[in-house]
């Protein structure tokens, strides 16, 4: 089972990826994880990677969907596994896609995360007073401003990839707002459904 989850960032995906891997036994493959595997392991696309960072550059689409490939061919992906932070655009969806067909595998769902984005701005408040009032540091993105200019990337980049995967028959969406159990109940009921 291949999952994707979309949604702004502060939607709760981490908190539901959490709960997938447990409950389906499957890896969560986040990005930057497997970006710094890749150049902690020394493999040709790592050291790739490497130069690029080093450099302070982005790595490209490119060698993040190879350093993908590479990843997805591990043993534990054979079940499938939770997709997070890729895609974030439409040619990295394609990408995907391709990558997916070459080894006769495709996604399964893509859950949206629907969220009120006023109440997303209440629920970072809260969580700067919590952290504020436990006297712990915030963290340093954890600022109204860059929690905006994150919305507005996810915005321009992410949220055309809802039509995407609805046009490919893939998009399930789950209400956000609820409790964190009620969003896992509804992200549950659709994945049981598909491993049917």
């Amino acid at each position: 089972m291949i999952v994707i989850f979309l949604g702004p960032p502060g939607a709760g995906k981490g908190t539901q990826a959490a709960h997938i891997v447990e409950r389906y036994g499957i890896p969560q493959l986040s990005t930057g994880d497997m970006l710094r595997a890749a150049v902690a392991a020394k493999s040709p696309v790592g050291l790739k990677a490497k130069a690029i960072m080093d450099a302070g550059n982005l790595v490209s689409d490119d060698i993040v969907a190879a350093i993908i490939e590479e990843r997805i061919e591990a043993d534990d992906c054979a079940p499938g596994f939770l997709l997070d932070g890729f895609p974030r655009t439409i040619p990295q969806a394609e990408m995907l896609d391709a990558i997916l067909t070459k080894k006769g595998r495709a996604v399964d769902a893509v859950v949206e995360l629907r969220v009120d984005e006023a109440a997303l701005i209440d629920r970072l408040r809260n969580r700067i007073k919590e952290t504020k009032a436990r006297g712990e540091e915030v963290r340093a993105d954890d600022n109204e401003e860059t929690f905006a200019k994150r919305l507005q990337v996810y915005r321009e980049q992410t949220a055309p990839l809802i039509p995407y995967y609805e046009g490919q028959g893939k998009l399930r969406a789950v209400d956000g707002m609820q409790t964190v159990e009620a969003v896992s109940a509804a992200i549950d009921a659709i994945l049981d459904q598909i491993q049917g």
